[in-house]
């Protein structure tokens, strides 16, 4: 097994939401929109090919008007279940120029709720130090809670 000391960060949260509505949330575009942002920041575009070597493309809006686009693709797609996908591709098994993390994305029912865990694998130590330092914790917990209250709604 690959030591990953150092090159991954986890965000774990028990959701009270179906596992579909939470697969839901992360795969149908209208649903990214609502939730896939730490407010103030909002999403202006998401776009999904929800297949293995699919692209995946999210563009996030910050208050003063800056755009952060993020682009990959799926590597993995089990209904309701995992969700791995990487910027190391940005299209059609196209190389990106940088490469800085692969997303593994799992629901698991547990009682009446969901297990969500976001697992981040870095490409080296610093580029998951640079992640961590970036506000990580805060930014994806924060945006966990959104698709936790929105999924709930579903």
């Amino acid at each position: 097994m690959t030591d990953l000391t150092g090159r991954e960060l986890v965000l774990e949260r028990l959701i009270h939401a179906a596992p579909a509505a939470l697969y839901r949330c992360w795969t149908e575009p209208d649903l990214i929109k609502r939730w896939f942002a730490p407010k103030p920041f909002v999403v202006t575009e998401a776009q999904t090919d929800l297949r293995p070597g699919g692209a995946t493309r999210i563009v996030m809006r910050g208050p003063d008007g800056a755009e952060f686009p993020s682009a990959g693709v799926y590597l993995e797609l089990v209904e309701n279940a995992r969700i791995v996908f990487t910027d190391a591709y940005v299209r059609a098994w196209e190389p990106s120029a940088k490469p800085f993390f692969t997303g593994i994305i799992t629901f698991e029912p547990d009682g009446a709720a969901t297990r969500y865990t976001a697992r981040v694998r870095h490409w080296s130590a610093e580029d998951c130090a640079a992640h961590e330092a970036m506000g990580f914790h805060d930014g994806w917990g924060r945006c966990a809670d959104q698709l936790g209250e929105l999924a709930a709604r579903l």
